[in-house]
């Protein structure tokens, strides 16, 4: 059997088998090693998933070591977002744009100061009222637990009450340490307020500067813009207005059970509305306890029901009225969107994952259309075409 061609090339070189005729050249033997299409392609997008979380870990890195500037920043971003149609409102009607600025932060500084102000003065000046509620509900919990069997509370019970009575003193105290001291907290809103301001004044510059530089055509970057700041607006509107009939509700039904505080307990509710799923969480515990603790058991079963019904089936009703067409999510996708940028961004993680998801998949429905345009475009006869012969 010969094996190579006499007088063949080195480039050239032609196997064959003499008894059959068969011939294999070089070509034949690159693609004996090579993987199947499926396999390539699977190596291609877990180098792709490798190098998105590689990307992930650094921006988080990124994020925690510059979070004291980052924080304010973005906190600021998202309130100049969410308020500048009202200072361009103000525009037309004559008023600079800075001094509109200046109205619109002004308004929202009295409005914080006036919540925190009532939540802090309902919760200190009745501290007595809620001490001794707080306390007559963990001595009725903790004799469902003995009834049960479990005779080991009375010392977690005296550990609860201990830092009750201590709570006056540490309200303000825990607000502050929870961003790293008193220090902290005034520079943050400092520099969250200069941050609003700004944003605010020179909103239109810096978004054209942002679509001119994104690294994308103009008009697709305005698209993602445009899309990102309607889906934060309508988002925290809906949130707003969410917040509002959740704390009308739970607030009308504590003033109708008797319940203390309930002006108090309609402003928790709402303003720990902006922070999904906790939020709720820890206004209705709220509520309950202090049903349970001045009214009993009944009254507090009856306000547990209120929470559930003004956190679930009402708000469910009254929700897609609130936010429209804004939120097209399916409520699955918006809570592990939620739960796992708020493992990884924290508190405002949780707070803008919804609307920036909301925004993506907005942005991604319109670039689909606009091809599908395109391609009907190009595959319409032409007038070359469609004329008779």
């Amino acid at each position: 059997m010969r094996l190579f061609g006499r007088g063949a090339s080195a480039g050239a070189t032609v196997v064959s088998a003499a008894d059959d005729g068969v011939a294999l050249e070089p070509r034949h033997f690159a693609r004996v090693f090579k993987p199947p299409t499926w396999l390539r392609d699977l190596g291609f997008m877990a180098w792709f998933l490798v190098g998105v979380l590689a990307l992930l870990v650094g921006l988080v890195w990124i994020v925690g070591l510059t979070s004291t500037i980052v924080e304010p920043v973005a906190v600021g971003g998202v309130v100049a977002i969410v308020a500048s149609p009202l200072v361009s409102r103000l525009q037309r009607h004559r008023v600079p744009r800075a001094a509109g600025a200046a109205i619109v932060l002004v308004s929202l500084i009295g409005i914080a100061v006036v919540v925190v102000a009532m939540v802090i003065a309902g919760l200190t000046d009745q501290s007595g009222q809620i001490k001794s509620s707080l306390t007559h509900s963990l001595d009725t919990i903790a004799s469902w637990f003995d009834d049960a069997g479990a005779n080991s509370t009375a010392g977690t019970e005296q550990d609860v009450i201990k830092a009750i009575s201590g709570s006056k003193g540490t309200v303000l105290h825990g607000v502050a340490s929870g961003i790293r001291g008193i220090t902290s907290l005034i520079f943050f809103l400092t520099f969250t307020g200069f941050s609003i301001f700004f944003l605010l004044k020179d909103g239109p510059a810096i978004r054209r500067w942002v679509d001119r530089h994104l690294g994308l055509s103009v008009e697709l970057a305005t698209l993602i813009t445009t899309n990102v700041m309607r889906a934060m607006r309508r988002y925290f509107l809906g949130v707003t207005a969410v917040a509002a009939f959740n704390a009308a509700v739970v607030g009308i039904g504590a003033l109708a059970l008797g319940v203390p505080l309930p002006g108090t307990i309609a402003v928790v509710t709402f303003v720990t509305a902006y922070v999904p799923y906790i939020g709720a969480l820890v206004a209705g515990s709220f509520a309950v306890l202090l049903a349970l603790g001045s009214q009993g058991t009944g009254t507090a079963v009856v306000m547990l029901v209120i929470v559930i019904l003004a956190n679930g089936f009402l708000q469910n009703l009254f929700q897609p009225l609130a936010f429209g067409a804004a939120l097209d999510l399916n409520p699955l996708a918006v809570l592990i969107v939620t739960i796992a940028a708020g493992a990884l961004f924290g508190m405002l993680g949780m707070i803008v994952a919804a609307p920036l998801l909301s925004a993506g998949v907005h942005i991604a429905r319109e670039i689909g259309r606009a091809k599908a345009r395109e391609r009907a475009a190009a595959e319409a006869p032409g007038p070359a075409q469609t004329s008779e012969p």
